[in-house]
């Protein structure tokens, strides 16, 4: 990994002492409906992600208990070159599944919460601590406006500054979900 990739994901990594309060997650995750492709809809942009067209993160389970995850987007526009990021989820134990720690370079995990989840499992929101990223994510390219506002609402009342919040560039043809 290039020196200059390292900082951003360091500063993803972040402390939870931020002194807020610890952010609340869903209850209890089922991993196996968890599982496969999430677009995501909207985020608060690390560094590797501005500019980011048809972002979609993939996860599987491996023997080991371990996700293994895969970050794919078009850089810069939706001819842009393909960029694909495979870092690996650590599930934390008495979460309810809830709580990962997200390994892009060893031995740093970053904080990773699962915040919101529809009971089909259609839409979710990952979180931070620190409040200082989030990614809402939907098993198709697109959500209903009312979803939008509605999870907004709830990261407001997260602690987040929505208008950090941006929406994700998606453009897929009509045969792919």
């Amino acid at each position: 990994m290039h020196k200059s990739a390292l900082a951003p994901l360091l500063l993803l990594a972040g402390c939870a002492g931020n002194g807020m309060t610890p952010m609340p997650t869903v209850a209890d995750v089922d991993l196996d409906r968890f599982m496969g492709d999430w677009h995501v809809i909207a985020n608060i942009p690390t560094f590797i992600e501005q500019g980011a067209h048809n972002a979609v993160e993939s996860y599987q389970k491996n023997a080991d208990g371990t996700i293994a995850t895969t970050f794919t987007f078009r850089a810069g526009g939706f001819d842009g070159a393909l960029k694909t990021h495979t870092p690996k989820g650590f599930v934390t134990p008495g979460t309810g599944n809830a709580v990962w720690g997200m390994q892009f370079i060893w031995p740093i995990k970053a904080d990773y919460r699962i915040v919101y989840l529809t009971p089909d499992y259609d839409q979710t929101v990952i979180g931070r601590n620190a409040r200082d990223y989030v990614w809402i994510m939907a098993r198709t390219p697109a959500i209903a406006d009312a979803d939008y506002v509605a999870i907004l609402a709830h990261l407001k009342t997260l602690g987040y500054d929505i208008d950090k919040i941006q929406k994700v560039p998606q453009q897929w043809p009509a045969s792919q979900p």
